[in-house]
């Protein structure tokens, strides 16, 4: 299983590297990775890891498809921020996410660590979903993610991917910056047409 491990892992390094640089070919190297982890995770009994990256399936389509077509006028998608309002929704729905799911996997399965396997599964897909739709906070939610899941990889002495996810850590705070500074220069360039304009 360490040779699949490994493949994953270059395909998950090459996805956040592509992704931090906006580069569409983010979301078939990302669809290799899920794919691969589904055996992995399902070996290692982290079953919500395992069904996260089944629904990662249809979500790395979906984002794919979304980035190329889901700017106005079915245009290439910009970076966006997401309403306070909002973001808060989606972490109060995260919480709950991770207490629901967890309490059903410690009742009903022998997971090997339920309420930190159901947090990394309920705050990843809100992820996902964000950083399909190119929202700049999707990368806080990744960051906390992969600050848990370097714990419960450690734990489950999967060690490639404990170190994959710590690399991930630094490559998410990487990729708040870059998506970050890509909005702001984008904006100084609308500001300055409209000066010109005027």
């Amino acid at each position: 299983m360490i040779w699949i491990e490994a493949i994953a892992v270059i395909f998950g390094l090459l996805c956040v590297w592509l992704t931090i640089r906006q580069n569409i070919l983010c979301w078939p190297t990302g669809l290799i990775q899920v794919l691969l982890y589904i055996f992995i995770f399902y070996k290692a009994l982290l079953y919500s890891d395992m069904l996260l990256h089944v629904i990662y399936v249809a979500m790395q389509i979906y984002g794919w498809y979304h980035w190329l077509y889901g700017g106005k006028g079915k245009t290439e998608l910009k970076v966006s921020v997401l309403p306070v309002t909002l973001l808060i929704k989606w972490i109060c729905i995260g919480v709950l996410g991770t207490f629901t799911w967890g309490y059903l996997m410690t009742n009903y399965t022998n997971a090997a660590a339920p309420y930190a396997d159901a947090f990394t599964t309920a705050m990843s897909l809100i992820a996902q979903w964000l950083m399909a739709r190119k929202r700049l906070e999707s990368w806080f939610f990744w960051i906390a993610v992969d600050l848990v899941a370097i714990g419960v990889y450690l734990y489950k002495s999967l060690y490639l991917t404990m170190g994959l996810y710590a690399v991930f850590l630094v490559l998410a705070t990487i990729g708040y910056f870059r998506w970050k500074a890509t909005m702001t220069a984008k904006q100084s360039d609308k500001n300055f047409v409209k000066i010109v304009e005027v």
